[in-house]
């Protein structure tokens, strides 16, 4: 797979439409649980701060697919039901993506669809799970565009202001290395987490005296 700079330098002057339809297709499509979300966000952010990109328009699209594409998770997740838990695995589909995102869910609740914005793998499930029947709709739009903003904003703009540090600047291969590698912490938290859940025994009941 191509870096995220490789990746936008590939689109040429397609940069921001290719970046727009990549976020809208990791939000809400079960084939963008792969692609590399947070470090293109990110990079399109240092991309603007050289001039490459217009900083409006990657901010107003990003934030307008990431959104979309939940909607699109959703209304799946509402079309397919229950029987999203009995799918057979596929190439796209692993019913373990789903068993994670369904975890973080118990554990977060309706803070999931902003929370999962930044965790890899399941931002792509979260709102599908929604759809299932995790939340009401009026509330999984607030959430939703909460969270899209908090996310495209947030990573964004942060590339954009370490992209006028000269430093960073200087040493770009570097700092993109690094948000690669920071990026996949949250889903490899979750995974060991998963793991970890299951290999714990059940707990005992009490015996009837």
């Amino acid at each position: 797979m191509p870096t995220p700079e490789g990746l936008l330098n590939s689109l040429g002057s397609f940069a921001t439409i290719g970046l727009i339809a990549i976020i809208f297709a990791e939000s809400g499509l079960l084939l963008g649980f792969f692609l590399p979300g947070d470090s293109l966000l990110f990079t399109a952010g240092l991309f603007a701060a050289k001039g490459d990109l217009n900083l409006a328009w990657i901010l107003l699209g990003c934030f307008l697919a990431a959104v979309a594409g939940d909607q699109v998770g959703y209304l799946f997740g509402k079309r397919v039901g229950p029987s999203l838990f009995g799918r057979p695995d596929s190439k796209v589909f692993k019913q373990k993506y789903v068993a994670q995102a369904d975890a973080f869910f118990q554990r977060h609740g309706a803070k999931t669809i902003v929370l999962a914005r930044f965790v890899p793998i399941i931002r792509t499930f979260a709102p599908i799970l929604a759809g299932v029947g995790r939340m009401r709709y009026r509330q999984f739009v607030i959430y939703n565009v909460v969270g899209g903003f908090v996310w495209s904003f947030g990573v964004i703009l942060l590339g954009y202001w370490l992209g006028n540090v000269p430093w960073v600047k200087d040493n770009i291969e570097i700092v993109l290395i690094g948000i690669v590698l920071i990026s996949v912490i949250p889903a490899l938290i979750e995974i060991l987490r998963h793991r970890n859940e299951e290999a714990a025994p059940p707990p005992s009941t009490p015996s009837a005296s």
